[in-house]
């Protein structure tokens, strides 16, 4: 089954996260100065970015190097997606990483794991490794899927004093039934090709 490029860009959004990351961007960015936090938040974005066409272009060769086949890579993206779906469903207190550092964040935990976490990465890895021959598809869906996630998370404060920490938690519940659900397909795919290989 193919996968279309808007799916592949809700698929991103949806690894991504960038409204269950909202409570994790404010808490991590309280020790910022105000007029300074779009620009970190901006900064992160960009190293996400960064490293996601890394494994957009790379991953190939990292697979090759490693001796990887496709059908583990869709067992292990499908099995990492499915514990994001679950940590979106039943979110601890103390949030996802814990403590959040005194210090201005830099790369940890925004950029990665938060953003360019190992299911963005395995996302991005498998979506080029089934059809490569789209790899300028699977780059825009990139693109597309980092703006929309720049720009949430840029209004991360706003959004979380307009909407509250209630709400926020139910949307992102509802997304993690979403991803749940993909992530099973994925898994699925995985057995599939493993069982044809054999």
């Amino acid at each position: 089954m193919e996968v279309s490029f808007i799916s592949a860009v809700v698929i991103l959004l949806l690894v991504m996260d960038p409204v269950g990351n909202i409570p994790l961007f404010v808490s991590a960015l309280r020790q910022v100065e105000a007029p300074r936090r779009a620009r970190v938040i901006l900064r992160e974005c960009l190293i996400a970015f960064a490293v996601l066409l890394l494994f957009v272009f790379f991953g190939g060769t990292i697979l090759g190097v490693l001796g990887l086949s496709d059908a583990a890579l869709g067992i292990a993206g499908g099995l990492i997606l499915f514990l994001v779906a679950l940590r979106m469903i039943f979110r601890h207190p103390e949030g996802i990483f814990g403590d959040s550092p005194a210090a201005e964040p830099f790369i940890v935990p925004l950029a990665t794991p938060a953003i360019a976490g190992p299911a963005a990465i395995a996302t991005v890895m498998l979506l080029v490794s089934r059809e490569p021959q789209r790899l300028v598809e699977w780059c825009a869906a990139v693109t597309i899927a980092m703006l929309v996630a720049a720009v949430v998370l840029t209004a991360a404060e706003r959004i979380s004093q307009l909407a509250g920490e209630r709400a926020l938690l139910a949307f992102e519940r509802l997304m993690g039934l979403v991803l749940t659900t993909i992530a099973v397909e994925m898994l699925l795919r995985g057995i599939e090709g493993f069982v044809r290989g054999l």
